[in-house]
């Protein structure tokens, strides 16, 4: 942990001016960005200080939005996805608007409700060199793309794989109307002119059988 500068002390919270909303360290905020047409920026806050006039400043640890990464937005991030920079700063904690949680991408598969304030993370991202922990990640369906939770994908009960409706010449509207499903792999050609159907919607899911997972 940084050490105190002088003429500062720690403090254990802060009061996002204009709420009740109390912040500690460890806890996730929304900060406002200097250009008013973007989104908040996402960070957490390892440490809070306030110095002899009151003022109150936060060490943050920055969390990337994939477009404000080195690589970009690719088809697999999700609209609430972000990574976990290794990026820290110290900014005026008047610049925090609000809290928010960055659930693990476990934990947010499994969210009934997805609110305004969820947020996901599955990397750590080197804001220098735009590398990734992990640097491998499970794959799914035909077209081999790691899972993106936005997206509705269905078990086929062969293989225990996840695929995209579209992939399987599907649409969402039919894939949600199906009861079994038998990927085109492991049916046989009389099988193909059924289609059969499986439905737990998301690898995330709770199921009793494990999808086949494959590293790229």
């Amino acid at each position: 942990m940084a050490k105190t500068r002088p003429g500062r002390k720690d403090v254990d919270s802060y009061t996002i001016r204009g709420t009740n909303k109390i912040v500690r360290a460890g806890d996730c905020v929304l900060m406002r960005p200097s250009d008013t047409s973007k989104p908040p920026y996402v960070a957490r806050v390892e440490k809070i200080e306030q110095d002899n006039r009151n003022n109150v400043k936060v060490r943050v640890r920055w969390y990337y939005r994939p477009e404000e990464s080195i690589g970009g937005r690719r088809q697999f991030h999700g609209a609430k996805e972000l990574f976990l920079s290794d990026h820290y700063d110290v900014q005026s904690a008047h610049t925090i608007e609000g809290k928010c949680v960055v659930h693990s991408f476990k934990n947010y598969t499994k969210l009934e409700n997805v609110g305004a304030e969820d947020y996901y993370c599955r990397f750590e991202y080197k804001a220098a060199t735009g590398a990734f922990t992990p640097d491998r990640v499970a794959v799914y369906c035909k077209c081999e793309m790691p899972y993106n939770p936005d997206d509705l994908m269905v078990q086929c009960e062969g293989c225990k794989d996840w695929y995209h409706p579209a992939c399987m010449g599907m649409t969402i509207e039919e894939a949600k109307k199906l009861d079994h499903f038998v990927c085109s792999e492991c049916s046989s050609d009389d099988d193909m002119k059924k289609p059969q159907a499986t439905f737990p919607v998301s690898p995330g899911s709770d199921g009793k059988v494990e999808p086949k997972r494959r590293k790229r």
